[in-house]
Parts: structure tokens; C-alpha cells; sequence
């Protein structure tokens, strides 16, 4: 219970931060840097040395593989037959193809399912949702804005020097060899770590924004509707329907497949001019929304998973 009132109380506390003028327009830039290159890669090389690797884990680092590659099918096909223009197209993707499974995740998973949660959301976010990201989100926001392609070696370059990445290869390479940090210093990754939910719903609070009345308004629902509703549906019928998981790891997947818009991914979309009104839309609709969808999703779970 003090995970969810810390969860609503820290989004409250970014909106009204939004009227002090104290607080400078780019703070929200500011807590995102502080979690990408600080707080994330530390919960990272605290949790990951202690997994347990097997092929379970395959499931839970392909949702975000998977929720892009729907997104792209669905929306060039949509566009296609309704003329939408590649602007249009490349920002549903970037926004409908990619969860925010860490920002808005982290906070929820360990309200929902606690600390053990965590040990598979890493895996949903690392390799799949930031390498996701880092990769496909990077080259479609090039080809849909008509820019000309990055050279190779500065996209690989920005790759494999992503904090978050580093964090995970050390992690996982430790998790593969069996061994792991001394206590104290594997413990004082852990108090970082414990640093991610407040500040990125603090984050998330201070960067949301709502529009009364908007010509993308069909746009959003139906990124929306992709987002939290469809693409949940889809991995809850795979994993339960299809593979009969109703494991901690099935329920954690579940759950992160239903997470609102990525918000560097909405961030992506604008710095490449895909639609910037219709991403912040996204993040700024997406976010509080998710709260309601994610709480039928897990009611959903918790009484047919059993």
C-alpha cells in the first residue's frame, strides 16, 4: 500500500512542481539523466549478477521485440490504406511500439509484485525495451523524418556507449560466470537503485501535459488503444492462452506489455519532427491512463492466473 500512495504521491508532487517557477524548465531532462546514466545501470549491476539464467528469461526480453514489430506492421499497414503520411506513421511506432517499462514501470512492478518482480522487469527493459530503443527506434525516427542515414560507426558508437547497456553486459556477463559484486558495494548499488521510482515519477509529473481539443485526438486513441489495450491482449493470450504460463515472470510480462509510451521514445519522435503534438499527446493522455488499464490488467491476472 505505501508503494502505490509513494507512486501517486511522487506524479502529484511533478505536476505541481510545474508551477513553481523555481524549478527550471528543464529539470524533468535533468532527473532523466540522473536515472539513465546513474540510477538505472546501478539497478542493473545490483539485480542482474543474481539471477538465475535459463530460457525462461527469453520470454520476458522479447515483449518489447515484439510490441515494435506489431506496431510497425499495424501502423505502415494503416497508413497505407488511409494515405497517412510517414510522419504520421513514424511517430505511432515510436510511441505505441515502445512501453515505458522503467520510468513508470519500476514503480508500479514493485507496488504490484515487490522487490522479486523486479529481477524480471530488468530483463523486459535492458535488452529488450532500451536495446529496442537504441536500435530500431533510432533508425525509424531517421527514416521516417526523410533524414539521411547516421554513418554506421556513429550509431554504433552511440549504442555501446548507452549507460543502461554497459550496466547490462557487465550484469548479465557476471550472471553467466556466477559471481558477484562484494556485499557493500552490490548494497550500495541497491540504495541508488531504490532512488528510481520517486524521482521518475517525479520526472514523469513534471513533463505532463493535457490539450482540451486537438486534430490528433482519433491519432491517440487509436496509439492508445494499441498500447493498453491490444498489445496486452495479445501477450496475455500468448502467454496464458498459448503457453499456459501463469508464473511471477508470466504476470510481470503481462503487466509491463501494458505500460503507457515510452517517454524518451515520445522525446525520439519530436527532436526528429515526427508529429511532436501528437507524442507529447501520447505521453501526457498515455500515462494516467495506464493507471486505470493497468489496474484491470492486473485484477485480470491475479484472477485468472491462479
Amino acid at each position: 500500500m505505501a508503494s502505490i500512495i509513494l507512486l501517486f504521491l511522487c506524479l502529484i508532487i511533478g505536476i505541481l512542481l510545474q508551477k513553481v517557477k523555481t524549478f527550471p524548465k528543464n529539470t524533468s531532462v535533468v532527473l532523466n539523466q540522473y536515472i539513465m546514466f546513474i540510477a538505472l545501470p546501478a539497478m542493473a549491476l545490483h539485480y542482474l549478477p543474481k539471477i538465475k539464467l535459463g530460457f525462461d528469461l527469453l520470454l520476458p526480453a522479447s515483449i518489447a521485440w515484439i510490441s515494435f514489430g506489431f506496431a510497425f506492421i499495424l501502423f505502415n499497414i494503416l497508413g497505407k490504406i488511409f494515405g497517412w503520411s510517414k510522419k504520421l506513421i513514424g511517430c505511432l511506432i515510436l510511441t505505441a511500439g515502445l512501453g515505458n517499462t522503467s520510468f513508470v514501470g519500476i514503480p508500479i512492478i514493485q507496488a504490484l509484485f515487490g522487490d522479486e518482480g523486479l529481477n524480471t522487469l530488468i530483463i523486459v527493459d535492458l535488452p529488450g525495451t532500451f536495446v529496442v530503443f537504441s536500435t530500431l527506434g533510432i533508425l525509424t525516427a531517421t527514416l521516417y523524418s526523410n533524414q539521411k542515414k547516421s554513418n554506421e560507426s556513429s550509431f554504433l558508437k552511440k549504442m555501446l556507449t548507452f549507460p543502461p547497456l554497459i550496466a547490462f553486459l557487465v550484469g548479465i556477463s557476471l550472471a553467466i560466470l556466477k559471481v558477484d559484486f562484494p556485499e557493500s558495494l552490490s548494497t550500495a548499488f541497491k540504495q541508488l537503485a531504490v532512488t528510481i521510482s520517486p524521482i521518475a515519477l517525479i520526472s514523469v509529473g513534471f513533463q505532463l501535459k493535457f490539450k482540451t481539443y486537438s486534430k490528433h485526438f482519433k491519432f491517440l486513441a487509436l496509439g492508445l488503444f494499441f498500447q493498453l489495450i491490444l498489445f496486452p491482449a495479445i501477450i496475455f493470450g500468448l502467454i496464458y492462452g498459448i503457453l499456459g504460463q501463469n508464473d511471477l515472470i508470466a504476470k510481470v510480462c503481462i503487466i509491463e506489455a501494458a505500460m503507457a509510451p515510452m517517454i524518451t521514445g515520445a522525446i525520439l519522435a519530436n527532436s526528429n519532427g515526427l508529429k511532436p503534438e501528437l507524442s507529447n499527446m501520447m505521453v501526457g493522455y498515455g500515462i494516467p491512463i495506464s493507471f486505470v488499464t493497468i489496474g484491470i490488467w492486473y485484477f485480470i491476472i491475479e484472477n485468472v492466473m491462479i
